[in-house]
């Protein structure tokens, strides 16, 4: 497969409908080249194979650190990639439709199409980009452009230098470093590049992100070429602003502890290379001083948008992200795939196919108190007997907990009337491994409070419900430039020269828009007590977008208490004053009539119900036999 892939025969299909071509047309050789539109035609291929993280199955499945838990024990619950990675089966990822990594893959698919979302694979169009990039740039390098301006000749070569990067540090992520290819193979060439290091990989993706920054304009809209292919339509184009932010987020991969330590070493969360630390910082800061200073497009979104950066309605299909959004996939036709919104509800309100997500209660305890300190810190203010109260304002974006109310409307159907508020409580309705929620709380981070059979809010096309997540947003390089100066430039007070703004700045600018309170003080006088905080403020910022489980294994914790864990929690409910009698048969000891935050209980405790047993080799993925028998220098990962 890997071999086919690298050296494949020279045919392509063109993104054309992003450019408003012929959706069929094919380019053979000796035109693709010849101009630049020609030329453009053969790049945006690769701006095909990108996967869409949110809509890559009926059932998507892409969080797999300690953040989800799903229906339990049932054959299609346990085909899902997040069951086997709890259960360490890291081979399950091979041709599994519930995830992006590897699938049946074919990029002749026509855009747009369900086939085409539910074929995309990291590995398989992650290596027939690089390939295609490489064919474009030696095109280039052979004077085959003939008809295009000097901007156009750049454009092209800065885009096919950041996909190739940008591929590379996808599948680097995931398997460890690759043989990093410059040269396209050509058919039927004997594959005998051996493995390079993620490190190695790391500083040929900043070379080419860092020409490719130089190459890209911040914003294609003030380019002429960009105002010929339509003003406003150059969104999800690559430019100077997502090569920096990448060229920082592979340095920072670079420096940090796993890729430092290796996959052995105990006890060194916290040893990070300062020097890629430094270098990451300083590309990060590059963006951030065009942000501070609103010299780019980019901005961070006001709270009260912030269902606008995952989901939108009555929009016209438009996509999520807004001025946040940096890099997404690109996305064809109206397209709502409104049934992934049910997976996060319970299946009597939804048209689910019974797998239920739903965050694990352990990671629900990342998200601290609107005060800004973590729950078990001491003036934290939080309270067993009120477990709702006084949170920071994301948990209540994020959550539904017990008491809330579900739907709005009157439901018709007798199955549905006891699921309008829910009943988290040991022993409730909305408690079970089945069809509901496992662990005390529902996701909601996706969808609206409508997303339900009984409000209709996000079947239909007239509703026009469309799930996107973003690769990378604008929250998340404030976050990385936290991280990467506090262990590049000493902590807290830290900063690159680039940018005007210190780690402590980065952290508290995310907070501050959510509206909650800066990181304490008792935080900020250690690098390592700040890292956790910052750690901790990346899980609940990033929650559930795809970051945690990279996230956990580039920090050497996977395999760590008690980030091997799942939890529930359990409590019973104190009855209220107030008791509608009329609905207390349906909602025992609940009271309606208050704001469900200030709901007492009582007993509050957490269990764990999936303990996960990791070891060392499953910080990598494993390459599939059939691509480490190529050649003796292409080896397996350790413990593989």
């Amino acid at each position: 497969m890997l071999c086919a892939l690298l050296a494949g025969t020279f045919s392509m299909t063109s993104c054309t409908d992003y450019l408003e071509k012929d959706a069929e047309s094919v380019l053979q050789k000796e035109d693709a080249f010849k101009n630049f539109n020609n030329f453009q035609g053969f790049v945006e291929v690769m701006y095909n194979v990108i996967p869409d993280v949110a809509k890559s199955h009926w059932t998507s499945c892409f969080n797999w650190g300690e953040d989800e838990v799903h229906t339990f024990d049932s054959s299609w619950a346990n085909s899902v990639f997040i069951a086997m990675v709890d259960n360490g089966n890291y081979r399950g990822y091979i041709n599994n439709s519930s995830c992006y990594l590897d699938r049946p893959w074919a990029v002749d698919q026509i855009p747009g199409s369900a086939g085409a979302r539910f074929d995309k694979s990291l590995w398989g169009g992650g290596w027939y980009a690089i390939r295609q990039a490489n064919i474009g740039l030696k095109a280039l390098e052979d004077g085959l452009l003939t008809d295009a301006t000097q901007e156009q000749r750049d454009l092209l070569k800065g885009q096919m230098l950041f996909f190739r990067a940008w591929f590379y540090f996808e599948l680097c992520t995931y398997w460890g470093g690759l043989p990093y290819i410059t040269e396209p193979l050509e058919p039927g060439a004997q594959f005998d590049l051996p493995r390079e290091t993620f490190q190695e990989c790391a500083e040929k993706m900043a070379a080419d992100f860092e020409e490719a920054a130089k190459l890209l304009p911040v914003n294609w809209d003030n380019t002429r070429t960009g105002q010929q292919m339509g003003k406003g339509n150059n969104e999800l184009r690559p430019n100077k602003i997502w090569a920096l932010s990448y060229m920082g987020k592979a340095l920072l991969y670079a420096g940090s502890p796993l890729m430092v330590n290796g996959i052995d070493a105990t006890g060194d969360t916290y040893k990070y290379d300062a020097t890629y630390c430094k270098r990451a910082a300083d590309a990060f800061g590059q963006v951030l001083d065009m942000v501070e200073k609103g010299q780019c497009q980019y901005a961070l979104v006001p709270f009260e948008e912030y269902h606008t950066l995952f989901w939108t309605q009555k929009q016209n299909w438009l996509m999520p992200g807004g001025t946040e959004a940096i890099m997404r996939s690109t996305c064809f036709g109206a397209d709502s795939y409104w049934r992934q919104a049910n997976v996060y509800q319970i299946k009597e309100i939804a048209n689910g196919d019974g797998i239920v997500l739903c965050p694990a209660a352990n990671y629900v305890d990342y998200f601290g108190m609107e005060n800004g300190l973590p729950l078990d810190a001491d003036g934290s203010g939080f309270d067993k007997t009120h477990p709702w109260k006084g949170r920071d304002p994301r948990f209540y974006y994020n959550f539904r907990f017990d008491g809330q109310k579900l739907y709005s409307g009157d439901a018709t159907e007798e199955s549905q009337k006891p699921f309008q508020y829910a009943n988290l409580y040991e022993g409730g309705n909305g408690i079970q491994d089945l069809h509901r929620s496992r662990t005390g709380y529902f996701e909601y981070k996706f969808i609206s409070d409508d997303c339900n059979l009984i409000d209709n809010g996000h079947s239909g096309w007239s509703n026009a419900f469309h799930i996107h997540l973003s690769w990378l947003r604008l929250a998340d390089v404030y976050l990385m430039y936290a991280e990467a100066a506090d262990m590049g430039y000493g902590g807290a007070k830290g900063k690159s020269s680039t940018c005007s703004l210190t780690a402590e700045d980065a952290v508290n600018r995310i907070r501050e828009r959510a509206g909650v309170a800066d990181v304490d003080a008792r935080y900020t006088g250690d690098a390592n007590k700040f890292m956790d905080e910052i750690r901790r403020e990346r899980a609940v910022e990033l929650s559930f977008e795809a970051h945690r489980f990279n996230d956990l294994r580039r920090w050497k914790l996977l395999t760590v208490y008690p980030y091997n864990i799942k939890t529930r929690v359990k409590f019973d409910r104190v009855p209220g004053a107030n008791i509608d009698p009329a609905t207390d048969a349906l909602h025992p000891g609940l009271d309606i009539t208050v704001d469900p935050k200030e709901n007492e209980v009582k007993n509050f405790r957490e269990e764990v119900i999936i303990e996960r047993k990791l070891t060392a080799k499953h910080y990598w993925l494993p390459f599939k036999n059939e691509d480490v028998m190529i050649n003796s220098a292409f080896k397996q990962n350790p413990g593989w």
